[in-house]
C-alpha cells in the first residue's frame, strides 16, 4: 500500500537582520525552527484575519432580534418604498443599467 504526501509550497521572505534575530530568538524560546515558528505565527495570524472578515458575532439578545426580523419582516415604510419604485422605473427606461441577477 501506497503512502500519499501532501504536496507543500514554499513562501519566502527577506526581512532586516533584526527582524530575523528576533525570530530566531522566539523560535527557539518555543523549542521550534525559525521556518517552524514562522508558519505558526502566520497561521495563527490569517486564522484570526479569516475569522475577523468572514465571521458575524452577535450577542443572544441580537441574534434573537435578527431571527424576529428575518421570520416577521416589517412592512417597507416611506423611504423604502420610494427606493424601490425609482428602481423599478430606472430598470423599465434602460435595462442597461440594471443589476445582472443571471450568472
Amino acid at each position: 500500500m501506497g503512502t500519499t504526501v501532501a504536496k507543500q509550497d514554499r513562501i519566502g521572505a527577506r526581512v532586516p537582520h533584526e527582524v530575523y534575530e528576533t525570530l530566531c530568538r522566539a523560535a527557539e524560546l518555543t523549542g521550534a525552527t525559525a521556518n517552524q515558528f514562522l508558519v505558526q505565527a502566520a497561521m495563527k495570524e490569517a486564522l484570526e484575519v479569516i475569522e475577523r472578515e468572514e465571521v458575524i458575532r452577535l450577542s443572544p439578545r441580537d441574534w434573537s432580534w435578527l431571527l424576529e426580523l428575518m421570520e416577521n419582516p416589517p412592512k417597507p415604510n416611506g423611504k423604502l418604498q420610494a427606493a424601490l419604485e425609482r428602481y423599478q422605473k430606472a430598470k423599465r427606461d434602460d435595462p442597461g443599467i440594471s443589476f445582472n441577477w443571471e450568472p
